[in-house]
């Protein structure tokens, strides 16, 4: 079955090949305290910085999760409180856990269509960490880089920290723009489930030993006194961490994969568009994810289309939330091939 799920969502072809080497080159045995990790951890680490232009002094560490990240932000770098802007489910669940951890912490919701109008948006000085879904998986939006420049004009002294869990590895992120960047590794890098990654900024690592929380299982102070050896505070995944070397190893530099995704987004909105049925769940281009499209339809259409995809061995993802019964969703993710986009293509078109 193919699949153009959100997450977790089809793995590169090559996944198999990898995943055979692992076992020869004896991966799956290798301990975290060894040479031979400390030097994977290394390599992943420079190949952040030539494929992904993640910023040489930027820390590179490993989370079970991209949601792991949710509470050790929140634990071990927030000094006073942050404040979250977000449109859907996944940002709404960040500031959650936040409140839980932090009840000083607030936020603004915005709509799907909607822009944020960073002119206007009045943050008080006691936030000194704001915190935004730069691609929202649920509801199949985005916030472009051009905006986080404006809010990181507008607050230069606040922390930004940005949850890119479906676009990481999929769009050019300018990371100098943000003090700490997450994601999780079973969209764009095209991998199984089980790894998260995230980048902290030196302003955020300052932050971090500043406030000094320890005595966690996921503190960070403890990932980063590990990390400067580069190793792990706890026994991680290691086959993830070698199948993210080996995906890095083989794709082309990031501005390559974000070019042709956005052509190829467009060609896929263009078949929406032009189709009698189906319409686009976000209407706004602006706020339009380059990495998830989110199409609508009644209840009874969207049930039949993704019925009639399986049938023909697709599977699209279903809605989120209270979207599912009237949306579903399309990965536009670097493991698919185009001719298997344009297999979908030719099957949207007859709605």
């Amino acid at each position: 079955m193919l699949t153009f799920s959100a997450g977790p969502s089809k793995v590169y072809d090559s996944m198999p090949q990898y995943l055979q080497d692992a076992y020869e080159e004896g991966i799956l045995s290798a301990n975290h305290r060894s040479a031979a990790f400390m030097n994977l951890y290394r390599e992943v680490h420079q190949l952040f910085c030539e494929k992904l232009h993640m910023p040489e002094d930027y820390q590179l560490l490993f989370t079970s999760s991209a949601t792991e990240n949710w509470e050790i932000i929140t634990q071990s770098i927030v000094e006073s409180a942050s404040y979250h802007i977000y449109s859907g489910s996944f940002g709404k669940k960040w500031i959650n856990f936040a409140q839980h951890i932090n009840p000083e912490t607030e936020g603004l919701k915005i709509e799907a269509d909607q822009a944020i109008d960073v002119a206007n948006l009045n943050i008080a000085e006691k936030f000194d960490l704001i915190a935004i879904t730069q691609n929202e998986t649920s509801n199949a939006t985005q916030v472009p880089m051009e905006v986080l420049e404006e809010i990181r004009d507008k607050y230069p002294e606040k922390l930004i920290a940005v949850d890119t869990t479906s676009s990481m590895g999929g769009i050019a992120l300018n990371f100098s723009l943000g003090d700490v960047w997450y994601a999780s590794v079973q969209k764009c890098f095209g991998m199984p489930a089980g790894l998260g990654v995230l980048i902290l900024s030196p302003r955020a690592v300052e932050q971090t030993e500043r406030k000094g929380e320890k005595g966690r299982y996921n503190s960070l102070n403890f990932m980063l006194e590990n990390a400067r050896s580069f190793q792990t505070h706890y026994t991680p995944n290691v086959l993830g961490i070698y199948l993210l070397k080996r995906v890095l190893q083989d794709i082309p530099e990031i501005q390559h994969i974000s070019s042709r995704l956005s052509d190829r987004m467009h060609q896929l909105e263009q078949c929406i568009i032009q189709t009698s049925s189906l319409r686009l769940l976000v209407s706004n281009s602006e706020t339009r994810s380059k990495t998830v499209l989110g199409v609508t339809g009644t209840e009874s259409l969207i049930s039949e289309v993704k019925k009639a995809a399986e049938a023909e061995g697709m599977q699209l993802g279903s809605g989120y939330g209270p979207l599912k019964p009237t949306s579903f969703r399309i990965a536009n993710f670097p493991a698919i091939t185009d001719e298997e986009m344009n297999k979908l293509m030719s099957f949207l078109r007859k709605y």
